[in-house]
């Protein structure tokens, strides 16, 4: 078993566990599950100390065991994922951009067929087709006074925990799905916004551009609200979903335990060096510059060269200026602080765009940036996983839930990943923040914690699966009560068919959010 330590950022000990799913056999998996033998664990656990495989891996041992089961099946449905990916989001524009199946064989006859093009403004997400409503509502009057604002006012007409702050945030992290060009062309010609930009970001565990992330402002000039969304879990994507259910871990004396594969999507570490968690997670003031980190010539010009121009890449590793979500997200908001003198931001995110939403204020607590912080109106997640232990959630909760709560979790009915990881008496994973819970009918209620927080049970069981029926009829009659907008298409029924054997995945859909925020009643 690897094993490091190192001096965490106020000279203390840092520790991690990382679990290792691909690593050790089936019987060495059964025997440190069964009978906690540390030697068999040591073959697929890696940690910063004996203790830690031996105490608190041991303690959450089952755990562990459906994690490497659930990340073994995942990876092995991974290809053909993202095969069926890439077929249903080619079929479902090929369908939309034809008209319909019959509009498709009609030009099919005519010899004048439209072939979808993936990366262009009319080349919808799977996402987009399960819920193909792009217009803003309750957030039209506010974009509207918001425009209408005198410079330093404006901030007075953004209320949390209100309706429409709720709709754009959510329409936002729905939009965060699309590609750049459905997503400028969306903010600037529906919602009457200023598109800022739309960043690939690299994961350097999963050595691809896996994190997405899109930065909006009200106006162009003396901008009011400036609104930063994260991409969430895509449906097709298995790397995605094994982060989701990873239980790999890596621990700040000071702040608590934080999800580790979330970290290295946010860009501030990698598993294979876990020393770079300590680097990039250490308070400024102490932190140590990579030895390779100097400052990137003008003439070195890469994809985002223009992006980064005047950024202070001092003691920051070139390439995670770069590359990395954190970094490149940080300094262009306090390059859009200079334009803007007033302005004031929100983050916001669903699904696991949720976790990296709330995870990059923590990250700004432990950098120390004060201004950065001072800036921060809130953070809206929408259907988020838990990012990190009970010792983090009081810790935060000091630093942005304080005089007023500035982070809310929206969480609707049955979704399952808020309930991932798993929590219970002895396990680390909490949640923190105020919870807008909504039940299958719409109704609010705010909660620290939502019902059934761990999802899987005997006893909730028959409830959920009655519930996914009740959401199936209620979906093909939304269009004759609600309206012509919120009238469900064939693609987002056929997946309420689905989830009839696994409610919580159909309930994590983003239309269920975006009629809580619209039709929702305290």
């Amino acid at each position: 078993m690897a094993m490091a330590r190192g001096t965490g950022i106020q000279g203390e000990d840092f520790r991690y566990l990382i679990v290792r799913p691909y690593k050790g056999g089936i019987w060495d998996v059964l025997k440190y599950s069964l009978r906690g033998d540390i030697e068999c664990g040591s073959k697929f656990l890696e940690s910063s100390d004996q203790g830690v495989v031996g105490g608190e891996a041991a303690d959450h041992r089952w755990i562990i065991l459906v994690s490497i089961v659930a990340r073994r099946i995942i990876h092995f449905l991974g290809k053909p994922m993202e095969l069926t990916g890439y077929g249903v989001d080619f079929f479902l524009n090929l369908l939309s951009q034809n008209g319909s199946l019959f509009g498709l064989f009609y030009n099919l006859l005519r010899g004048d067929i439209v072939i979808p093009k993936r990366g262009t403004e009319t080349f919808i997400s799977t996402i987009g087709h399960l819920d193909e409503r792009m217009d803003l509502s309750q957030a039209k009057n506010l974009v509207g006074d918001l425009h209408n604002s005198t410079p330093g006012e404006g901030i007075k007409n953004v209320e949390l925990d209100d309706r429409a702050t709720m709709d754009l945030c959510m329409m936002a992290s729905k939009l965060a799905y699309e590609n750049a060009e459905v997503v400028r062309n969306v903010v600037v010609h529906h919602w009457k916004m200023h598109f800022v930009d739309f960043y690939d970001c690299w994961d350097d565990y999963q050595k691809k551009k896996s994190t997405q992330v899109f930065l909006l402002c009200d106006k162009p000039k003396d901008a009011t609200l400036i609104l930063i969304s994260f991409r969430g879990t895509e449906p097709f994507d298995a790397d995605d979903w094994s982060t989701d259910f990873d239980y790999s871990w890596y621990e700040i004396p000071i702040l608590g335990k934080l999800h580790m594969g979330f970290l290295e999507a946010l860009g501030v570490g990698n598993r294979e060096d876990a020393a770079s968690f300590h680097y990039h997670l250490q308070k400024r003031s102490t932190k140590h510059s990579y030895p390779e980190a100097a400052e990137v010539e003008s003439s070195n010009e890469g994809p985002h060269s223009e992006r980064s121009a005047g950024i202070d890449k001092k003691g920051i590793p070139p390439e995670m200026v770069e590359m990395s979500a954190y970094y490149m997200v940080r300094e262009k908001l306090k390059t859009l602080f200079e334009e803007h003198k007033n302005a004031k931001y929100i983050v916001t995110g669903h699904s696991l765009g949720g976790a990296l939403a709330i995870l990059f204020p923590i990250v700004l607590v432990l950098h120390e940036e004060t201004n950065l912080l001072q800036k921060l109106l809130g953070v809206y997640t929408f259907g988020q996983p838990r990012v990190g232990n009970k010792q983090l959630g009081r810790f935060m909760e000091a630093h942005i839930n304080h005089p007023v709560p500035k982070y809310f979790r929206v969480v609707y009915c049955n979704d399952l990943v808020p309930r991932l990881p798993y929590d219970d008496k002895t396990f680390l994973y909490k949640h923190f923040g105020v919870c807008l819970y909504y039940n299958s009918c719409y109704i609010e209620q705010k909660m620290d914690e939502e019902p059934n927080k761990n999802y899987f049970g005997i006893t909730h069981m028959i409830p959920e699966h009655l519930i996914a029926i009740w959401e199936l009829i209620r979906s093909l009659t939304m269009g004759y009560i609600h309206g012509p907008e919120y009238k469900e298409g064939w693609f987002s029924i056929f997946l309420r068919v689905l989830g009839l054997s696994m409610p919580g995945i159909a309930a994590h859909c983003s239309v269920n959010y975006v009629n809580s925020v619209r039709l929702g009643k305290s």
